[in-house]
């Protein structure tokens, strides 16, 4: 047997290995938590959690895929149809790996792995978005009671322009009546400077 390379396997080769985390793999979608020992459970994880992934994708290929694994197709129906939905919200981290103490005949340290199917609680936001999310709001609150003077201003406006129209058209009125005024002024003067005109002769005929 060749010497591993990438650390220790379980078992006696790397079909061996593959067998063994496909059926721990099995029996943690199927019980939802298993005890074993903590080497197990940490390789069991990462193989896991991608059929886990692989599940919440739901469609044919995946299916597939989990299948070339996991041989069981009961195993890989329970997992798509009850497992993922219940993780569809979480980013990663769907298993849970608790220390239980040591074994008794050869003290090798046991754990238990279990899927972590709570629903997902939203994180709460920091105070620095919240700040953000304020300082954003404002303007924004800002923005309607800026439009509303200029739509206050717009319809003043006419209201001025139709005042200054009223204004142009009585002084246009008022025009016409100044110059007869002038006129009729103009009319009656006129013979008042032609009298002395008139009077001229009289003066040669004396």
């Amino acid at each position: 047997m060749p010497t591993p390379t990438k650390g220790p396997r379980l078992g006696g080769g790397p079909a061996h290995e593959r067998l063994m985390l496909a059926n721990l793999a099995a029996a943690l979608f199927t019980h939802k938590s298993i005890k074993t020992t903590e080497t197990k459970a940490k390789r069991l994880r990462p193989v896991a959690e991608r059929l886990i992934t692989f599940a919440k994708r739901g469609d044919l290929h995946a299916r597939r895929r989990v299948l070339s694994v996991i041989g069981d197709k009961t195993v890989v129906h329970e997992l798509f149809t009850e497992i993922a939905p219940l993780v569809e919200l979480r980013e990663g981290g769907y298993t849970r790996i608790t220390k239980l103490g040591f074994r008794k005949g050869d003290n090798a340290s046991m754990v238990q792995i279990e899927l972590v199917l709570e629903p997902v609680n939203p994180k709460p936001k920091s105070a620095k978005k919240t700040a953000a999310a304020s300082a954003a709001s404002k303007p924004a609150a800002a923005a309607p009671a800026a439009v509303e003077p200029a739509a206050e201003d717009a319809v003043e406006a006419p209201e001025e322009a139709v005042e200054v129209a009223e204004e142009a058209t009585e002084v246009a009125a008022d025009a016409p009546e100044a110059a007869v005024a002038e006129d009729a002024a103009s009319d009656v003067e006129a013979p008042a400077d032609e009298a002395p005109a008139a009077e001229a002769p009289a003066d040669d005929a004396k």
